[in-house]
Formats: structure tokens, sequence, C-alpha cells
């Protein structure tokens, strides 16, 4: 990298030496200048009242063998690059120290955006929107040094662009999404969310796509505007998550025993917030069991770790104590007629 940017100084030093040079050199061909100059005025006049003719025709083969031919080829070359040369020089010096400048000004104002608390990827986003607009002002005034016309620049790249949006109408709309999703930030890089129909933690947030790392560690790619036509989840946007758990036991077992285990294991697992208080009751008389729900409160952080813990010692502990988990099942009567 330091090797790149110290070849590039000598390069742009180089060029405006040359500049320097070229400036001052041209007074030396001014007769020569104004005399093509004269020639040009005179082609052009002549150009209005005789069709095109060919430097070198070809087809003849005495003009196509004619030295002399090749010799005003080269007059006209010359007189051209007098003519041309500097403002395509500079042109090119605009260009490189130019683009230099707006990435450096990229670079300023991503760690400008950095100190001020402002997200990684807005900041990101931000920076190469200040690269991009910057490099657009430079390919203009670059344009202009040499002789284009800016404004026919414009309608050129205007149409262009209608032709590029039309044929990247999804790629646009991606592109509007990330826009969106970027600047309203329904979550950020690290959450943990489903989108697209896709479940895991937010790995990176681009401008035409979201990259998603799923919880067995596969890196899905989901384009942006699948995720903003669709519903958001932000699993871990919140400090706190309710776990919900619905234990079922036999008709024939004690019920406020089992209630009473129950609140034994959310009273014991100190990760099980207090406030607001777990709520321990019965949900439902269901054809094999009576339903139970527990809907304790933890920190997102624990929502895993404890849910997997209360399972197993639900289980532990009604077998200790008794109280059974019915399986589903059907009483058949039968009757004998005689």
């Amino acid at each position: 990298m330091h090797t790149q940017q110290r070849w590039l100084r000598h390069l742009i030093v180089l060029v405006l030496l040359y500049c320097i040079v070229a400036t001052f050199a041209l007074p030396a061909f001014g007769d020569e200048s104004q005399t093509a100059t004269e020639n040009k005025s005179a082609t052009q006049t002549v150009s209005t009242t005789e069709p095109d003719k060919k430097l070198i025709d070809l087809s003849n083969p005495e003009e196509a063998l004619n030295p002399d031919k090749y010799l005003e080829l080269l007059e006209l070359g010359k007189n051209w690059l007098l003519e041309h040369g500097p403002s395509i020089i500079i042109a090119l010096v605009i260009l490189i120290i130019g683009r230099w400048i707006a990435m450096w000004f990229a670079k300023i104002g991503r760690k400008a955006m950095t100190r001020g608390n402002i997200d990684e990827t807005l900041a990101r986003f931000l920076s190469k929107l200040i690269y991009y607009a910057l490099l657009a002002a430079v390919v203009i005034a670059a344009a202009d040094q040499v002789g284009i016309t800016t404004t026919s620049f414009v309608a050129i790249f205007g149409a262009a662009g209608l032709a590029v949006g039309l044929a990247l109408k999804d790629s646009l709309s991606n592109f509007a999404s990330g826009v969106m999703l970027i600047l309203f930030r329904p979550f950020k890089v690290g959450d943990a969310v489903t989108v697209g129909g896709v479940t895991g933690k937010v790995d990176q947030i681009d401008i035409f796509s979201t990259i998603i790392l799923t919880p067995d560690n596969q890196r899905v790619i989901v384009p942006n505007s699948n995720i903003t036509s669709d519903v958001i989840t932000n699993i871990t946007a919140e400090p706190t998550r309710r776990i919900d758990l619905v234990i079922g036991i036999g008709y024939d077992d004690d019920l406020r025993e089992a209630k009473k285990i129950l609140q034994e294991i959310v009273s014991a697992d100190r990760r099980i917030l207090s406030t607001p208080a777990p709520l321990i009751g019965v949900s439902e008389l269901a054809d094999s069991s009576v339903n139970l729900i527990l809907r304790p409160w933890v920190a997102t952080t624990d929502y895993w770790d404890v849910r997997l813990a209360l399972i197993e010692n639900i289980k532990l502990t009604f077998d200790e104590r008794g109280i059974s988990f019915p399986y589903p099942q059907q009483d058949v009567h039968m009757h004998q007629i005689t």
C-alpha cells in the first residue's frame, strides 16, 4: 500500500513537471502554432465549399507511397499535440489528484462519524456516498478541461442512467431497500433477527444485500428488497424476553402440588427475573391432560440457557414427586350383546 502511494506521488510530480515544461515551451512553437491555426481556418473554409477529402488515399498507390503525405500527417499530429496535449495532461492530473482528494475526504468523514458514535454501517455508506459524489465532480471538471461540453455530458449520463435503471430495476429496488435499512435501522450488526424467512445473527448490512449467519453457522445472503417487503422480527432488540412453556399433567395428579413444584423451580433459578413476576396457572383442560403454563421473564442473553434448564428440571422434579406426564390416550368401551 505504501509502495503504491509512493509511486503515485512520483507520477504526479512527473506530470506536473511535464506540464510546466510544456507550458513554457509553447512560445517557441508560436509561429508553427499560428501557421497551424491559419491552416486550420483555411481548411474549415474550404470544407464548407468542398466535400471532405482523405489525408491519404490508400486506394491510390502513388499517393499511398508519397512520403510528403506522411510528413504532412505527422505535422498535423504535432500541431494537434501542441494544441491539445497540455489540456489532456492537465485533465489527467485533475483525475489523479481529484481521486486522491475524494478518497481523503471520504476517509476523514468516516473517522468523524465513527467518533460521533454513528453506526458503522451508516458511516461506511455515507463515506462511499461522499467519495462517489466528489469523484463525479472531478470527472466533470476533467472533461471540461479537455473541452467536452458538460451539458451534453450530463445529458448523456442522464440517458444512460435511464436505460440502466430500466435494465436493473430489481437491483435498484435492493439499493433503495438498503438505504431504508441503513437510515431507519430496524436492526444492526450483531442482532438476532428473522428476515426474509431466515433466522440468524446479522453479520453485515450492505447496500444491496444483508448477510445472516444461521445458528448452525451457515452464511445466508438475503436481498434487501426481500427484507423490507416482509415482516422484520428483531429477536434481541429488547433487553428482556419471556419464556412460554406448557406442561401437561394427568387428571389424577395433585394440581396444587404441581403448581408448588413449578414455583420452587422458578425461585431456585437466579437468572429468572422477579419483575415482572413469573406467571403459573392452568391454561386448558385438554383431552388427556391438564395443561399448566409457566411464563418467567429473563435477560435476552439468558433466554435459551434458562429455557433448556427449566424443561430439564421440571421433568426430573416431577418424576421424583410422582407427577405424571400423560400420553395421548383414548378409552374404548366394549359392550357384549347376547
